[in-house]
This record gives C-alpha cells, sequence and structure tokens, in this order.
C-alpha cells in the first residue's frame, strides 16, 4: 500500500473535524493529491484501516469501519480545510476523478453493475475490475460464478498495458448501457435485516417452521438471520431469571471481554444478577483485560448470543419479542 493511500485512510478514520484540521494544515497541493485518493477510495474494509491504524499509536479501535472515501466526502473535508481558497482545489479533484477510466461506476451499487457485466466476456469483467477499488471488485468477484471467477482473475493477473482506445471504448459503452441506472435514485429494500425483523415480532410456532424448513435449502442463511433477531444488548431485556440461566452456561472470561463493549445499563443488568464477590470478580477481570479490539470484544459478544439462542431452542428461556407484551393469565 503506498504512503499516499494509508494517508488517505488514515484521514478517512478520523473524526471529520479532526481530518480536515490535518488538512489545513498541508499546501493547497498538499491538500489536492490526498483528496484525489480520498475521491478513490471507495469502500474500505475494517481489516485495511486497521492495518494502517495500526503504524500509529492510541488510536481508538472502535473508530474502525467508516463506510469509505468518495468524492462528496473528499469535497467535504477540503471545504472545511481550505474554506474560501477551497474552489480551486475542489475543481482539480473533481477533474482528476471524473477522468478516471470508469470512474462513474463509483456511484453505482456493485449489484447493479453486476447486472450489466455478468454476460459480458471475461476479459473485459477484467478490464472493468482493473480500474475499479478492490473492495468494490471483490463484491463484484464474488457474485460471479466460480468458472468464471477464476477466467477474470487469471485475465487480470496477466493483464499488461492496455491501448487507451480500447478502455475508453468499453467505458462508453458501459455508460451508454446504464445510463438509465445512474439516472435513477434506489432504495434498498428487502434483504436479511428485514426478514429478521418481521420474524421478530412473529409468533414463535410461525418463526420456528419458517426457519426449519428455510434451513433445510440454505442453513448459513438462517444462521445469519438468527443472529440478526437477537443481539447482544438485547439480553438487557430479559428477564431476571432468564439472565441468571445465561450466566450458568457462560465462562466469566467470556463476560469479562463481551461486557468491554457493553453500555452500562447492560453491565448493571447482569452484574445484578451476579452475587457481591461474583461481581467484584468479573469487575477485576474486565479491568485486567485492558484495551482490546472491537473485533474481539464482537466475536465474544457473538458467542453468548448463540448461546442465548441455544437455550431458548431448548426451552430454558424466553427471548422472543412478541411475547413482551403478551397478556398474562393469572
Amino acid at each position: 500500500m503506498s504512503e499516499l493511500r494509508k494517508a488517505a485512510v488514515l484521514l478517512m478514520s478520523l473524526p471529520e473535524e479532526d481530518a480536515a484540521a490535518l488538512l489545513g494544515k498541508l499546501t493547497p497541493k498538499q491538500v489536492e493529491v490526498v483528496s484525489i485518493e480520498i475521491a478513490k477510495l471507495g469502500r474500505l474494509s475494517g481489516t485495511e484501516q486497521e492495518s494502517v491504524i495500526q503504524d500509529f499509536a492510541g488510536v481508538n479501535p472502535a473508530a474502525l469501519g467508516v463506510a469509505g472515501g468518495g468524492l462528496e466526502v473528499a469535497s467535504h473535508l477540503v471545504e472545511k480545510a481550505l474554506g474560501a481558497e477551497a474552489s480551486k482545489t475542489l475543481e482539480n479533484v473533481r477533474q482528476s476523478i471524473q477522468s478516471l477510466p470508469f470512474g462513474f461506476l463509483k456511484k453505482i451499487d456493485p449489484q447493479n453493475l453486476m447486472t450489466y457485466i455478468m454476460d459480458e466476456h471475461p476479459q473485459t469483467i477484467a478490464l472493468i475490475l482493473s480500474h475499479l477499488p478492490s473492495t468494490y471488485g471483490a463484491e463484484i468477484i464474488k457474485g460471479l460464478p466460480a468458472e468464471r471467477q477464476l477466467q477474470v482473475i487469471r485475465r487480470i493477473a496477466n493483464m499488461g498495458q492496455t491501448n487507451p482506445e480500447v478502455i475508453s471504448e468499453v467505458e462508453r459503452g458501459l455508460e451508454s448501457r446504464m445510463a438509465n441506472v445512474m439516472n435513477q435514485s434506489f432504495e434498498k429494500a428487502g434483504g436479511v435485516n428485514s426478514v429478521a425483523e418481521i420474524l421478530n415480532v412473529t409468533d414463535r410456532a410461525t418463526e420456528r417452521t419458517l426457519l426449519e424448513s428455510l434451513a433445510q435449502e440454505d442453513p448459513e442463511l438462517v444462521d445469519e438471520i438468527r443472529r440478526l433477531m437477537f443481539v447482544f444488548d438485547d439480553i438487557g431485556k430479559l428477564t431476571d431469571k432468564d439472565i441468571q440461566t445465561v450466566l450458568k452456561n457462560v465462562e466469566t472470561s467470556q463476560w469479562a471481554m463481551a461486557l468491554k463493549g457493553a453500555s452500562p445499563e447492560l453491565k448493571q443488568k447482569v452484574l445484578g444478577n451476579l452475587s457481591t464477590r461474583a461481581a467484584q470478580t468479573l469487575n477485576e477481570e474486565i479491568d485486567y483485560l485492558g484495551a482490546k479490539k472491537l473485533s474481539e470484544v464482537e466475536a465474544v459478544q457473538q458467542q453468548i448470543v448463540d448461546i442465548v439462542r441455544k437455550l431458548e431452542d431448548a426451552g430454558q428461556i424466553t427471548v422472543h419479542a412478541a411475547e413482551e407484551n403478551e397478556q398474562l393469565v393469572q
């Protein structure tokens, strides 16, 4: 990774005010160069951010996972950093980005692009992906059939210099075919999150029947849905009796790690269901752990969520949202 890209990734990982303040200490030309790189970034992965941020001391791991760069983000930072003197730099940034091959695809969702290039020759797909950010290209590759994935990757690896006229021809053809998509705004609907939300408020029998049937076709999808139906923070909604059942099935070391990233209310809810001595021991273990990566904390939180779901399936606890407001019969 180039030093320029590292600088762009670091700036995108900082709060906006801090990033703008740093840019404000650079010369207009330096701001322009870095801003162009930010505009080229596209989507960032937490792994790439972490790799860059580990070069710098004292960074909060909770800052990982921003959506990424883009022309709009870069422009906003330049305006904040240079104020009234931003116009010339902004224009240079826009011209640089717009002149990049396939630059118009940065505002197109990968799934929409997939529809248009799925049946293209592997060499054409390889040419397009070689001019896009790696995270964007990875999403496209993931959606291709296995045989086509290999063909495209092989061609990208062996691709040398390409005639600019060929690039321009492919770009014009694709841009023309996608003109309608580029001029439309899309609203994201459906997806696994929607399924989880629907099942969260259905009766338990319907939920179980649907998930069992779906599991026969796609067990991995069912796992994804179930993880979204009950998240770690929802433990705070459990009754004291159910929390005590969960406590018996989760190791103290797991609670210590998981509660590092929990709200004060949830932490108190858990500690309140322990004996004074056990609560003191858990608090000490939490303090002893020190700073931990957010990804590590979330992984342990998910382990506890999985245990909660297993306890629910066994009928030992009740977590179903639809039952929260169910009328009690005396």
